[in-house]
């Protein structure tokens, strides 16, 4: 028997993508149902990770002779016929449908999950992308997408990978957040750990206090909830002020409505849902703002953090999911900087040949470091808008000081330095008037600015140039030379220590 010749749409889900799809799930203690369970594989992750009971749905004979061995409880054959009196109790959905009917599956989970439920599946790439013939079917999918969850391509993920069967096709994950209603819409928002009480991590700099969260996620649910009050007077004054029995068009002067003014400048009028997916979006952006995150990320760090952001819009702005965010963001935060950190090495040698040991050969050379003292082109202007020369350091809006941030950023991090502690280069030449040719401290380095718009900067401190270069070498394998040619070594300083 080859269980794969007799299922076509059987492609068991290898154990990255299975971590990579509960990264932010909590599992321990909850009631998780798998509706295409196969092999077993999710199943058996979801065990390890504590589920309390694990349901699940398999069509194939061969799978469920296997399942009967796993940790869980078969339901019913086919998925499609579950009904949502079967699943009352069921805290999250964990799906790998088979991609020739994945939207269908989706869709039908989405249908039956009870309130509150949280959906995690795998698809086919092809469907979530803004592109290519849309169906009704797929119109819906989209719309469930937008209006409850988010999703992204993660690539060819089952290509080569450690399971039976593998496939070079483009994989889409997909989450959904089934809000609940009624008086049970806000349950489980809010918890309480008294007054005072700090998470773990929470003397982080750029993370926020226990009672911060638990007082933003108040607003929020106080806020939505004075809406619809705001609401149901708004349409009882509408009501009270339109005299009976007048015609349609004869409506009174005034009318008090919800209204949301888009980017387009069309005025809408807002339902309670809409008011509080906006509202949503708006406080996981102060949450962001917030953590002010921008004081550690380069340019290239900060595009990834922004779509992080927006990814996160569409999920409920709970405590505990707000909880999730920064610990990820905690987790993450050594290997972001790390990143950070070899940016700015790889940046510094980027701006001149002279930059780095291995010279005009950086980019395809190893085992170089840093100079201690290094160039960085188009960073001051020496003219005016006039043609006139300026007398005084000036920085050039739009070259690379934003890029000379970065690199500072970075050592701020990697020296635990407050970045705050170190002023703005352009507001210190402004309000400092140094002269061209002047040599001046400025956080970790000292400059020197030429009109001719390059800036020179040298390391103030040799053993943290030493201890960067080390670090950059440690991470890429590489061993930092031990001599320079004569031409060059009295420009530059000793080998940095290991």
């Amino acid at each position: 028997m080859n269980i794969f010749t007799d299922n076509p749409n059987l492609y068991p889900t290898p154990p990255e993508v299975i971590d990579q799809m509960l990264a932010e799930e909590t599992i321990s203690g909850r009631v998780v149902l798998e509706p295409s369970a196969g092999t077993g594989n999710i199943v058996g992750r979801l065990a390890e990770l504590g589920a309390r009971e694990i349901l699940a749905c398999e069509n194939d004979p061969n799978m469920r002779a296997i399942l009967r061995d796993k940790p869980c409880e078969l339901i019913v054959e086919d998925f499609l016929t579950l009904r949502a009196e079967d699943i009352p109790h069921v805290d999250l959905i964990c799906m790998n449908p088979p991609f020739s009917h994945d939207m269908d599956h989706i869709i039908h989970a989405w249908e039956i999950a009870p309130e509150g439920c949280t959906i995690v599946a795998l698809c086919n790439a092809s469907h979530i992308n803004e592109y290519g013939y849309c169906t009704d079917k797929r119109l819906r999918f989209l719309e469930l997408i937008k209006d409850h969850g988010l999703s992204e391509d993660i690539g060819q993920v089952f290509k080569g990978c450690r399971v039976e069967r593998d496939t070079d096709v483009y994989v889409g994950l997909v989450k959904l957040f089934k809000p609940k209603s009624g008086a049970a819409e806000f349950e489980d928002y809010t918890f309480d750990q008294g007054p005072g009480t700090d998470f773990a991590g929470a003397d982080t700099p750029g993370l926020m206090t226990y009672d911060f969260i638990r007082d933003i996620v108040n607003r929020y649910v106080a806020a939505v909830s004075l809406f619809d009050e705001v609401k149901r007077k708004a349409d009882e004054i509408n009501a009270l002020a339109r005299f009976p029995g007048t015609d349609v068009y004869n409506q009174p002067p005034i009318e008090f409505k919800t209204v949301y003014a888009g980017s387009d400048k069309r005025v809408e009028v807002v339902s309670h849902d809409r008011y509080k997916k906006e509202l949503q979006k708006y406080y996981w952006r102060v949450i962001f703002e917030k953590m002010n995150l921008k004081r550690f990320a380069t340019e290239q760090l900060r595009k990834q953090i922004n779509r992080f952001v927006e990814r996160q819009q569409n999920v409920p702005f709970t405590m505990a999911n707000i909880y999730k965010v920064i610990s990820i963001i905690m987790q993450t935060n050594g290997q972001r900087m790390q990143t950070a950190l070899l940016d700015a090495f790889d940046m510094i040698c980027g701006f001149s040949d002279e930059n780095s040991t291995a010279g005009e050969k950086w980019k395809t050379n190893s085992n170089y470091m840093v100079n201690r003292r290094f160039i960085v082109p188009y960073i001051t202007k020496g003219y005016r808008w006039d043609d006139s020369p300026n007398p005084y350091v000036e920085i050039e809006y739009g070259g690379n000081l934003n890029r000379i941030e970065d690199i500072v950023r970075a050592l701020c991090w990697f020296t635990s330095t407050d970045y705050g502690s170190i002023p703005d280069l352009e507001d210190l030449c402004r309000n400092s008037v140094f002269q061209w040719g002047q040599w001046f401290e400025w956080g970790f380095f000292r400059c020197r600015a030429y009109k001719k718009g390059t800036m020179h900067f040298e390391f103030l401190d040799e053993d943290v140039w030493a201890k960067f270069n080390n670090t950059v070498a440690n991470v890429r394998g590489w061993e930092l030379p031990q001599t320079t040619s004569e031409s060059k070594k009295k420009a530059r300083c000793k080998r940095a220590a290991a």
